[in-house]
């Protein structure tokens, strides 16, 4: 079983590689956010009556755009501002919540998620961060209930299998630990990681930054993510990164194997292949929602 955190975590080669795990390694954000975190937003948001364009806007923000991937309270934060602007919601006369409690916990909280928010707000007694720690909680439910059965993306353990001959593996991730343990355990790939850093780890800016301290060179570092928040990630500690496209998961997984991989441990990855990789993933995600235009 792979360990929890990089806290007894020991160096066994000279390459290190982040793997981030929704919608990278596993199918799973499609089913996480339409079917868990959306519909309990709704709810615990008291956003019923405009229930479609609050769904668009959740959708928008955590699937089809440049925030994709991010940690669920900006995201969902940043949907109900996109939600609140829009002028058939605002023809609704819906009164929008503003969470200002949420919204100042994350700018001083670097370990977002459940097991640091439901603390928060049961010692404040902040009623935006104990709405905001219910929900949260549920979701975290309906992700344990729902989210099972489903296998990694084709070319995920093969690539696995390859890099751990030549390469530390973690997990690097904004998914609670409960689940990512959960996932890589129940499809046999757990076994070739050496960590799992999660949600409660930190940030994957955090969680990479403190893998590097135990002796990677940069160029011999690499995240593999399908989101600007992972290349964020990557290039914050000054890592290599490679882009899981959006919708073209199995395609992204077949050139690493076939050519990234050998690239990247023959210290030819970066540069021109890397930026030409990157340039094409970054035209799949939108800054703005279609909405707008």
């Amino acid at each position: 079983m792979s360990q929890l955190g990089l806290d007894c975590f020991t160096k066994q080669h000279d390459f290190l590689i982040g793997i981030d795990s929704d919608g990278c390694a596993f199918d799973s954000m499609e089913i996480k956010h339409k079917e868990c975190f959306i519909p309990n937003f709704i709810k615990h948001m008291g956003l019923q009556p405009v229930s479609k364009y609050a769904r668009e806007a959740c959708e928008f923000t955590n699937l089809y755009s440049k925030t994709r991937g991010a940690n669920r309270f900006p995201a969902y934060l940043l949907a109900l501002e996109l939600l609140e602007e829009r002028p058939e919601v605002q023809a609704r006369n819906v009164t929008m919540p503003k969470l200002q409690g949420v919204r100042d916990w994350v700018a001083r909280e670097s370990k977002l998620g459940t097991k640091t928010i439901v603390p928060e707000a049961e010692k404040t007694g902040d009623p935006d961060l104990q709405r905001a720690a219910a929900w949260s909680k549920a979701v975290d439910d309906t992700v344990a209930e729902m989210v099972h059965g489903l296998p990694p993306f084709p070319g995920v353990r093969e690539a696995l299998e390859t890099m751990s001959k030549q390469a530390d593996q973690i997990v690097c991730s904004a998914t609670p630990n409960r689940a990512l343990q959960q996932e890589w355990q129940e499809h046999g790939i757990d076994q070739y990681v050496q960590a799992i850093c999660g949600q409660e780890a930190g940030s994957k800016a955090e969680s990479l930054a403190k893998a590097k301290k135990f002796g990677y060179e940069l160029d011999h570092m690499l995240m593999i993510g399908d989101a600007p928040g992972d290349m964020k990630a990557a290039k914050t500690v000054g890592c290599l990164y490679y882009p899981i496209n959006p919708g073209h998961e199995e395609d992204s997984w077949a050139r690493f194997n076939d050519e990234a991989l050998a690239r990247f441990f023959a210290g030819t990855y970066a540069g021109d292949y890397e930026a030409s990789l990157i340039a094409e993933f970054e035209k799949y995600l939108p800054e703005h929602p279609p909405w707008q235009k």
